[in-house]
């Protein structure tokens, strides 16, 4: 019997911010909204009593982010199986919106949507599993692009390791709106405002050596 997940996440001790705590979001499908926006997540971890923090490719797929990397890579080397501890991770993913000009320099600041994971990454061993989550993560660069194009053969699927991660303790914060001066300083002779900040795509660059004749495929953006 299927279950409806609930509409909002529980808040944590890890979740919840010490400041701006009426920024925070924990509406399932404001993170999930977040989350997919993005390309590149940043994974936090420690080694050998460090913190370390890597940019990496990623995807979501329904409650779990899938996260690929080397095999040479540490986290993907010490990531637990499922019967294991896993490897504890942060994971961010963060859109800069707008720049917040202020009259004051302590008021500028930026307007951004952000969403961070807690909890323990686990390899992923299922063949399945893993043609699926590498799938998506292409798909989730370019929708479409993984039926078109050849997928991982065996070599390349040793050298490739897969990380899930539940979205179970997660948050969103963000920043929207312009400046917040001071009443003192409303009448300085600064320009404030907010500058918009959006990605733009151009149009697809061939490669070098594409075969002649080859069209861009209609799911690339036309620039």
């Amino acid at each position: 019997m299927s279950t409806t997940p609930p509409a909002a996440y529980r808040p944590t001790d890890r979740t919840v911010p010490t400041r701006s705590r009426e920024r925070a979001s924990y509406d399932r499908e404001v993170v999930h909204s977040v989350l997919d926006a993005g390309y590149v997540c940043h994974l936090g971890f420690v080694r050998d009593g460090r913190p370390v923090v890597l940019p990496t490719l990623y995807a979501r797929v329904g409650e779990q982010v899938y996260v690929h990397g080397s095999t040479g890579s540490r986290p993907l080397r010490t990531a637990g199986r499922a019967e294991d501890a896993g490897l504890p991770v942060c994971l961010t993913v963060t859109h800069v919106d707008g720049l917040v000009l202020a009259r004051s320099a302590f008021h500028h600041s930026i307007n951004y949507r952000s969403a961070m994971l807690h909890g323990d990454a686990y390899a992923v061993t299922d063949h399945d599993e893993r043609t699926m989550a590498l799938d998506a993560i292409v798909d989730h660069i370019v929708p479409g692009r993984a039926d078109d194009s050849r997928r991982a053969n065996a070599k390349e699927l040793a050298k490739t390791a897969v990380l899930r991660l539940a979205i179970e303790e997660v948050s969103v914060k963000t920043r929207t709106g312009g400046p917040g001066d001071e009443p003192e300083d409303l009448e300085l002779p600064y320009w404030t405002g907010v500058v918009p900040v959006a990605p733009v795509y151009g149009a697809p660059v061939p490669a070098d050596d594409l075969a002649p004749g080859v069209e861009p495929p209609g799911y690339l953006p036309a620039g």
